[in-house]
């Protein structure tokens, strides 16, 4: 079953077993992934209620406590 919101299938790497997001946090480093999950939770709450209403507002969770979570782990 497809998680959307917490695991979609289409960012997995199923042959290296990793979501790109995993990627993503490598890539850019701790300052610059703080600052794109910010931009998510932006992106996603402000189009909520034009596009995908609740599952555009747990995305942003997800983001939001990927941001917290970097942040607590200083």
């Amino acid at each position: 079953m497809s998680d959307n919101v917490n695991s979609p299938n289409h960012y997995k790497l199923e042959s290296l077993n990793i979501e790109v997001i995993d990627i993503i946090k490598e890539i850019l480093g701790k300052e610059k992934f703080e600052g794109y999950c910010r931009g998510n939770v932006l992106k996603y709450v402000m189009r909520a209620d034009n596009k995908n209403g609740v599952e555009d507002l747990k995305k942003a969770r997800v983001y939001l406590n990927w941001e917290i979570e970097s942040k607590e782990n200083e």
